[in-house]
């Protein structure tokens, strides 16, 4: 895939890479729809948190195609579905706890997700093209 970049620290490539899609052969490609969408989210959220926290925000999922979200049991109606989500990394409970604040106090975002498993922490995402139509939903699991 190209390294189209989305914003400043932000990369197509990056927001569409998955191991799983790799190892299953699937080509986890993008359409421009997904892209533009994409794009936003990047505008929106990821580029500014970037900026703030001064340190690279890695992105563990971002666009899903169908075959892939299924085979991570997502959601069938899936943000990353449509490249409108992100579940971002973080290296400790407390880095995510201040990730996760700042998000929600300087971003204007649909669905932001604090999620563990095991002892696995990190932050879920999302973002509308329409900004406008973005629920500010907070939700912890």
């Amino acid at each position: 895939m190209e390294k189209i970049k989305l914003t400043e620290h932000f990369t197509l490539e990056e927001m569409a890479r998955s191991q799983t899609a790799r190892k299953m052969g699937l080509l986890n490609a993008p359409k421009p729809e997904h892209i533009a969408c994409l794009k936003v989210l990047c505008q929106q959220v990821l580029e500014p948190l970037r900026l703030a926290v001064g340190k690279p925000v890695i992105i563990n999922s971002g666009y899903r195609c169908w075959q892939l979200n299924k085979r991570l049991a997502g959601a069938h109606n899936s943000q990353h579905l449509l490249g409108q989500a992100a579940d971002i990394r973080v290296t400790s409970v407390a880095e995510g706890r201040e990730w996760f604040a700042w998000i929600m106090d300087h971003t204007t975002f649909d669905q932001l997700i604090w999620e563990h498993r095991k002892s696995s922490y990190w932050i879920h995402v999302s973002c509308c093209p329409d900004v406008k139509q973005n629920r500010h939903q907070v939700l912890y699991r």
